[in-house]
């Protein structure tokens, strides 16, 4: 399926300098703003000098202490509320999302380890809250980058199988024939700014909008393919409600671009762990503090605290996110309730009473760039 792109008159090749895109040096996505990857001797010594923190239990009784897994309900989910928004956490970077009349997928990772091979790869130390055969029809999916622990060929499969063509893959540049090597129809392929219309609704006051989004991190699967894929983040624009994910990001300037042009959203998955050791991390992951300032810059009326509690990819102390994440908050004055975490397959409903809250209590020194 061709994609039906539209651009608001960017310039295709570089964007503005307020909306940037990526550019593309011999088939390799680049940043357009200064930032880089440490190199591999630099990840070493990082990985080999720092402490581990992670402390992650062995014994699962422990866990299931301070780590819950919920079952989600399935008639709730069946039957989510018209006119909110509800989401789910899965686990790490995915959620689903229901809103004006979709269902939504984020880096769908149903699989208990994530990496190339069981063997070597990480494993879940929280297990999945639901099966891909317990999810509601699935109207959509949005894939931020192609590392594994966001894109997992067995999840992709299984959704492939149980829901065909029913999905509309949202994916990257760079990342459509990979999808259409493992099944998938109906795949849209885009770059930063690029919107496309899910087409499920004819109807232009029923529309709702993906529009792929910048954020500073990179791609790679195998040996000779880095960043051959771009990465980014999404904004979802309902008639009615707005719902932003951010996949993998460090922080950057780009997050007040988005806040301007797509903002203010009622929902935002913001990622806040795996970010230690820091000096290693800072680039390509936000941490507690970092994700604030995103959900500031983007103007999110609630967010949700993802990308913890799941792989052990990092250094710092497992249940460390949501704690730093409360000091942030507090030092902020932000409340905590508009910012929080879920339980792995907790769900929760977003009404217009809460973002109408936020909006209230927001002021507007809260928005403006930090010193």
């Amino acid at each position: 399926m061709g994609s039906q792109i539209q651009t608001d008159n960017l310039d295709h090749a570089s964007g503005s300098e307020e909306y940037p895109k990526a550019r593309r040096e011999n088939g390799t996505f680049i940043l357009p703003w200064k930032g880089r990857l440490a190199g591999a001797l630099n990840v070493a010594k990082w990985f080999l000098t720092s402490p581990n923190n992670s402390n992650i239990p062995r014994r699962s009784e422990e866990l299931d202490k301070t780590l819950p897994v919920l079952k989600p309900d399935k008639a709730t989910l069946d039957s989510p509320p018209p006119n909110d928004v509800q989401v789910t956490w899965i686990g790490h970077a995915t959620v689903l999302v229901q809103m004006d009349g979709l269902n939504i997928l984020t880096d769908p990772v149903f699989n208990d380890y994530c990496g190339v091979a069981r063997i070597i790869g990480v494993k879940r130390y929280r297990p999945v809250p639901c099966t891909v055969d317990e999810l509601p029809d699935i109207d959509a999916v949005c894939i931020s980058h192609n590392h594994y622990d966001h894109l997992d060929y067995t999840t992709v499969c299984e959704l492939n199988k149980r829901f065909g063509d029913k999905i509309h893959w949202f994916v990257p540049m760079g990342l459509q024939q990979w999808m259409k090597d493992s099944g998938c129809n109906n795949v849209v392929e885009l770059e930063w700014w690029d919107e496309h219309h899910h087409p499920k609704f004819k109807e232009e006051s029923k529309a709702v909008k993906f529009a792929f989004t910048p954020a500073q991190h990179w791609c790679r699967r195998g040996i000779n393919d880095m960043n051959k894929v771009l990465w980014g983040s999404w904004s979802v624009i309902g008639p009615h409600n707005r719902f932003f994910f951010a996949g993998d990001t460090g922080y950057c300037h780009v997050f007040k671009q988005i806040g301007k042009r797509y903002g203010p959203f009622d929902l935002a998955a913001i990622p806040i762990g795996a970010y230690e050791p820091r000096g290693l991390m800072e680039f390509q992951h936000v941490d507690p503090q970092a994700a604030v300032e995103i959900h500031k810059d983007i103007k999110s009326n609630f967010s949700l605290g993802i990308h913890w509690g799941t792989f052990n990819l990092s250094y710092e102390h497992y249940l460390g996110p949501p704690q730093e994440l409360n000091e942030k908050l507090d030092s902020v004055g932000i409340p905590r309730r508009e910012f929080h975490t879920i339980k792995h397959g907790e769900i929760k409903v977003i009404t217009k009473d809460d973002t109408q809250a936020a909006q209230d209590r927001r002021k507007p020194a809260l928005f403006e760039s930090s010193t």
